[in-house]
């Protein structure tokens, strides 16, 4: 080996070595960049002398361990901020001073409190309707935000899982890519490895995600329940579909190899964006809307029955002051009988925000569970006995097969029909029907024992025995502001962790400018020197031929 190939294979290294601080500075702002390094080895022959210097790899910087502990907790993150940014929406709506139900729920109660001053007075009448409308108003407004909200998270839905599959679906081309680049030239492909993980860090935002690496090669990506979405160079996709049991609700489907799309449990997504929407609707949205409703059918059903009992200015009976909606059974879209169950409220008193999962066993029961609690219970054979759950009353239709399933949501809809259903101030039955007798002149003529006892109503505790409606509101309010508080606490120490291993994998593979800046000026002298070595060469050999 002479001078002057040691010399060239120290340039080439040198040259290497060049291309690679530049290439790490270029790239200083790329995400997703892992810092390379070349890996130089000692070429030799049998002789005692070296003969020269070889690049052996160009070496990523990259620890797989931190890595992974980086996407489990940016996936985490994901989650809470999706929750966050979600539950702060109904947080704000609820907790607005001006806009909030308290104020108009007090304003018809104070109403009520002017009526029973001057039970005969039509512009206390007037103010009554008035009130009443507008608090019946702001309960609809706030169910219909409430409304729009599960449809827009619908939307978001689909959004990511769409992301979620064109993800896989690189990831799954990149595992055959990198195989194949291997297999052609031997060396890492460091560029199709660093797209590989910058896309398995996306992953992790959108979904939970397991990642397992096969052989040393290739990236095999679980789901949280353990259902493969990548798998080699094969990715299988997730759909997002409309509910079996409440087609308004859209779910995450998972598409087996044998071509069929099974519904999966909202809670098998912890963590990443998926995770937070899915827990937010589970957890917050759902329990909000439904206790909205809940207070809609006790207030307006506990009125109405005061209401009833009392005389209008006309000297009729008294009617339903509100109109209130009605509980809502579905039936699931795969069931294979024909049955179908209606419901109507049965003991306001008893109602809860829970919705209910009614399923036909053998010999003609049913089995019900309470989905905020899990608890379960047994109605029994339509035939022989009254089905009631919770305050509502069930009617069964038709014949519904073993197994068959309903979804029974007692509340969530009584607040989208509430309004005011007299439309005269003098229909207000403010006066006690008494002993039913109006020879004594009170009975028409606007006294204001009935409307005494709608006021008392304000403070009577008519939600689960517990609390007034007031109180129920208050709590609500006070519920989704703990929520929001504590979502907002969790998402802060998550995002300090993040950040801190972020740092932390960065330390390892991110470019530092100062360092790369004098390994260039480090390379730059090793090819200066091995140029000079070739420059020794050429004049040792000329000095030899000059002997001649």
């Amino acid at each position: 080996m002479s001078i002057f190939s040691i010399g060239l294979s120290g340039l080439s290294a040198a040259q290497t070595a060049l291309s690679t601080t530049s290439n790490n500075l270029s790239n200083v702002y790329t995400e997703g960049y892992n810092r390379q390094l070349p890996i130089l080895g000692e070429s030799y022959s049998n002789g005692s002398t070296g003969t020269g210097v070889s690049v052996d790899e160009v070496q990523r910087q990259f620890n797989s361990y931190v890595t992974e502990q980086y996407n489990d907790a940016n996936s985490q993150t994901s989650a809470l901020e999706s929750y966050q940014s979600q539950v702060s929406q109904i947080d704000n709506l609820l907790a607005d001073s001006d806009a909030g139900l308290a104020p108009l729920m007090q304003d018809f109660f104070s109403s009520l409190d002017d009526l029973s001053g001057a039970a005969s007075d039509p512009a206390a009448r007037e103010g009554v309707l008035g009130s009443a409308s507008s608090m019946a108003a702001q309960f609809r407004s706030f169910d219909s935000y409430l409304g729009d909200m599960r449809s827009s998270l619908n939307g978001q839905l689909e959004g990511t899982v769409t992301d979620i599959n064109n993800t896989a679906t690189q990831i799954a081309s990149l595992n055959d890519q990198i195989t194949q680049a291997r297999a052609k030239s031997g060396e890492e492909p460091n560029t199709l490895l660093d797209k590989r993980d910058k896309l398995v860090s996306d992953l992790n935002e959108l979904v939970g995600a397991d990642l397992n690496v096969q052989d040393g090669d290739n990236y095999n990506i679980n789901l949280e329940n353990g259902q493969p979405l990548v798998s080699g160079t094969r990715s299988y996709d997730l759909e997002a579909v409309s509910s079996s049991e409440d087609p308004s609700r859209t779910v995450i489907g998972y598409r087996d190899a044998a071509g069929n799309v099974n519904q999966i449990d909202d809670s098998a997504f912890e963590n990443g964006e998926l995770g937070g929407l899915l827990s937010f609707r589970s957890e917050t949205l759902d329990s909000v809307q439904n206790q909205l409703g809940r207070m809609t059918a006790v207030l307006g059903s506990e009125f109405n029955a005061v209401h009833e009992d009392g005389v209008d200015l006309n000297g009729d009976d008294g009617e339903a002051f509100f109109n209130v909606g009605s509980p809502r059974v579905m039936s699931n879209s795969e069931n294979d009988g024909t049955g179908g169950i209606t419901a109507e409220y049965d003991d306001v008193n008893q109602l809860t925000s829970s919705d209910y999962r009614i399923t036909a066993t053998e010999g003609g029961e049913y089995e019900y569970e309470r989905l905020s609690d899990g608890k379960t219970g047994t109605l029994p054979d339509p035939d022989t006995g009254e089905m009631t759950v919770d305050g509502v009353a069930l009617n069964v239709t038709g014949t519904p097969e073993e197994g068959d399933t309903f979804m029974l949501q007692p509340t969530r809809t009584a607040a989208q029909d509430f309004e005011v259903a007299i439309t005269e101030g003098s229909e207000i039955a403010a006066s006690s029907s008494a002993d039913g007798d109006d020879s004594n002149g009170d009975v028409g003529s606007g006294n204001n024992e009935n409307a005494l006892a709608l006021l008392d109503l304000q403070s009577e505790k008519i939600v689960g025995g517990t609390s007034s409606v007031s109180d129920a509101y208050a709590s609500l309010v006070n519920d989704v502001g703990n929520t929001t508080n504590i979502t907002q606490v969790n998402l802060d120490a998550q995002s300090g962790l993040t950040e801190q291993l972020r740092e932390y994998q960065q330390s390892e593979s991110g470019v530092n400018l100062d360092e790369e800046y004098a390994n260039l000026v480090r390379y730059q002298q090793y090819y200066q020197a091995n140029a000079r070595v070739i420059d020794v060469g050429s004049q040792v050999l000329d000095s030899v031929l000059q002997l001649r």
